[in-house]
């Protein structure tokens, strides 16, 4: 499952080791992945059904070349791979709005009003490291104007940028104890760090199961994430998602054509399915150069691994490659508070506002060959590695404190072991 590419496909990279029938369904896969769905009745029934509502017209138009989506700036208007999940507080509950359900759709195809626009502005803030140098951090705030379907009252926003989707399959096998094997949510062994599972009710099998995809890890399976993509950002519905995700008062939205149910077979959305999980993941680069290994040793020094936890072991799976694999994600796939600074006040299963899934950091140092930029987090705010770090609070507090205070030396080696990865 590891790729040595290295290039601007560096994410786009079948298993080595699948058989002739394996390539040919990630090849198929890796077609719908990038097609662009039109709406109405075209010509041939295997393009159409985009929308009412929708986010974007492909799924490679937010994952392109299958890694992260850059955050759009600030006056220059929304782009593919930005939503906004939201939901409303009742009681201490929380849901999907009864208009606007649980995600802006800021676009939809001819004669549909587009559920709004989205703002964006930033606030700065400046920090010092301790030994004085200095940094500038940035926080996006996000707002929402040109309501299609009436104004919504209070709403809990929650941004989200479309990450690099290398590796899933992986993360998918891995087995549950092992995952379950770190949670610590009463942080007994009183090390600070508290990482809790996220159980969330799969569509597609229609059973409670360990969130582990999602920002807030509120998709249990591959299947899931994918077929909530398409109805959620395109608008086109599977098997899993039989129904357009227009709501009651969303009339002209509920009218538009029906352009066949499902508008996605089964067959083609396990081609997807297929074509993610069998997405090879770049092997690590500058394994001999120095920075890089005593960035690694600082990397653990830090405490960065009691959330990045470096390797765990997949278990069985139908397809060879992902099966009985010692992988090294960087992730425990676990919740885990992140401090005022990162939270957005919504929860998402049973993750609360301030709550996060450790998101993997395997092929971070290829995002800007790959996608042109170096924006993390679930808002794309830190434009490099080193800020994000610096955004971390909450558990990851005392490992924030302990990066600031090295020099600038040790710093850049922690840095280049990141983007070693």
């Amino acid at each position: 499952m590891t790729t040595a590419d290295a290039s601007p496909n560096a994410f786009s990279m079948p298993a080595p080791t699948l058989d002739t029938t394996e390539r040919r369904r990630f090849e198929a896969g890796n077609s719908l992945f990038n097609q662009t769905w039109v709406a109405g009745q075209s010509p041939t029934d295997t393009r159409d059904g985009l929308g009412p509502l929708l986010n974007a017209a492909s799924c490679s138009s937010c994952h392109v070349l299958d890694g992260r989506a850059a955050p759009p700036r600030a006056g220059a208007g929304p782009a593919p791979g930005l939503f906004l999940r939201i939901g409303v507080e009742r009681d201490g509950v929380v849901t999907g709005h009864p208009t606007y359900g649980l995600q802006i759709q800021d676009r939809a195809i001819d004669g549909i009003p587009a559920e709004a626009t989205i703002l964006i502005e930033h606030e700065a803030t400046e920090g010092t490291y301790r030994d004085g140098t200095g940094y500038i951090l940035e926080r996006p705030l996000f707002g929402l104007a040109d309501f299609g379907y009436g104004q919504p009252g209070p709403l809990l926003v929650s941004p989200r940028i479309a990450p690099a989707v290398v590796g899933m399959g992986l993360l998918e096998a891995i087995p549950d104890a092992e995952i379950l094997a770190n949670a610590d949510p009463d942080d007994r062994d009183a090390d600070g760090i508290s990482g809790r599972p996220n159980f969330v009710r799969s569509s597609a099998s229609g059973t409670d199961r360990l969130g582990r995809f999602g920002w807030k890890a509120s998709t249990a399976s591959l299947t899931d994430q994918v077929a909530q993509a398409f109805i959620r950002d395109i608008g086109i519905t599977s098997t899993v998602f039989p129904e357009q995700s227009c709501t009651e008062n969303q009339v002209a939205c509920r009218s538009a054509s029906n352009d066949g149910s499902p508008e996605l077979s089964a067959e083609r959305l396990d081609d997807v399915v297929f074509y993610m999980a069998a997405l090879a993941v770049p092997e690590r680069r500058r394994l001999d150069d120095e920075s890089v290994t005593r960035g690694a040793g600082l990397f653990l020094d830090l405490g960065c691994a009691s959330c990045h936890i470096p390797t765990f072991t997949t278990g069985d799976h139908p397809v060879d490659a992902i099966a009985n694999q010692v992988i090294h994600p960087f992730t425990d796939l676990l919740l885990h508070d992140m401090g005022p600074g990162l939270a957005d006040g919504a929860p998402d299963g049973l993750a609360n506002g301030s709550e996060w899934r450790t998101a993997p950091l395997w092929g971070l140092g290829l995002l800007e060959t790959v996608n042109g930029h170096t924006n993390l987090l679930h808002d794309g705010r830190a434009r490099s590695v080193e800020e994000a770090i610096l955004w971390h609070g909450g558990e990851a507090e005392p490992a924030r404190r302990r990066f600031a205070a090295l020099d600038s030396e040790d710093r850049d080696r922690v840095v280049a072991f990141l983007e070693s990865l």
